[in-house]
């Protein structure tokens, strides 16, 4: 059987490039052939801290690519197909699946997580998970659909009033893309919350209103002085900024949790009494799928980068080899490396 190259994870720490088996493709899927794949933050823990579902195990769910070879059922998909996947693999027949709501689904699967994923030259995809991508999509843009998707799902997990005011907490992908996707849905004065100068000047470039460093600056105060916003997306799973996401909002206001928490999150009862005074609307968003799967989200996100409503130019902070293996995850856990996003360009 033929071989390829693969980034393969086999403990904390321990990441090498293998020579493995191009893998086999089922009836309903096809072999993509992979041209870039970011790291995802939840790639880190997995590769770094061994916080993986079993070993050894291939990372990568943020990719693109061409497609290669087609299983015989598969009807709307050829060779040569340049393409955008979507990572999750619902059961398809648990009550969720049933009404629509594949990114609830209690029997899920994932590649790069639950199964093997794109940090390889190539990986099976089932047709229904694949995404056509227009020659005018570079594949390295095409490759940030998947974080593009996830903040159009948290923005939309709430009612938006066009000209409205909200605040972003966390200057990551998420929390970047958040923000450029509610300039395009019409939204006035957009606040974002970091506390990396270098994150909050990018923000600055594409379309935040204000910035605001919260090493330097009393968040909660400043934001009383100059606007209170109607909405908050808080993208960075930190307890400070889970606490001032609830504190920030104008009464009647609506909250999204999108980070993901890593520590204890406790809310005094101050706090806990403006979510009832104010009768704030308090949600989390999870994943970035819907019906008919994968979801609007998806057509839509490739829109924006068509349109050039996403700025992904400036996301590309580090193109990396696989060749450059576990230093490419160092490099994005490093505060000191300023990156945005890190992807292999394959």
């Amino acid at each position: 059987m033929s071989k390829m190259k693969a980034l393969v994870v086999y403990g904390k720490e321990d990441v090498r490039l293998k020579d493995v088996d191009i893998p086999a493709y089922a009836e309903n899927e096809v072999l993509v052939k992979v041209k870039a794949c970011g790291i995802c933050g939840s790639d880190l823990p997995r590769a770094l801290d061994g916080k993986v579902h079993s070993y050894p195990i291939i990372l990568g769910h943020e990719f693109s690519g061409v497609v290669e070879e087609v299983g015989s059922a598969v009807e709307h998909f050829q060779k040569g197909d340049r393409v955008a996947v979507a990572p999750l693999l619902p059961c398809g027949h648990c009550e969720y699946c049933k009404t629509g709501k594949p990114a609830m689904c209690e029997e899920y699967s994932f590649l790069g997580s639950r199964q093997h994923g794109a940090m390889a030259e190539y990986v099976p995809v089932k047709a229904e998970n694949l995404v056509k991508v227009p020659d005018e999509v570079d594949f390295l843009s095409a490759a940030l659909i998947e974080p593009i998707t996830v903040a159009l799902h948290g923005i939309d997990r709430v009612t938006l009033q066009s000209g409205a005011t909200a605040v972003v907490f966390g200057a990551g992908t998420i929390g970047l893309l958040t923000l450029q996707c509610l300039k395009a849905r019409g939204l006035g004065k957009v606040y974002v919350v970091d506390i990396v100068d270098e994150k909050l000047k990018v923000a600055k470039q594409m379309g935040a209103d204000e910035i605001i460093n919260a090493k330097n600056v009393d968040v909660l105060a400043y934001l009383a002085e100059h606007g209170k916003p109607e909405y908050a997306f808080e993208t960075a799973g930190t307890p400070i900024t889970q606490m001032q996401s609830i504190e920030a909002v104008k009464k009647l206001g609506k909250v999204v949790f999108v980070g993901t928490a890593t520590r204890d999150f406790t809310l005094p009862p101050k706090s806990f009494e403006k979510i009832l005074r104010g009768e704030l609307e308090v949600t989390g968003s999870w994943m970035s799928y819907s019906a008919p799967f994968p979801g609007y989200e998806w057509t839509a996100a490739l829109q924006y980068i068509k349109e050039k409503k996403i700025n992904t130019e400036l996301f590309l902070t580090h193109i990396c080899r696989l060749e450059e293996g576990i230093n490419a995850f160092y490099t994005l856990r490093n505060p000191e490396a300023n990156s945005i996003k890190v992807m292999f360009e394959l």
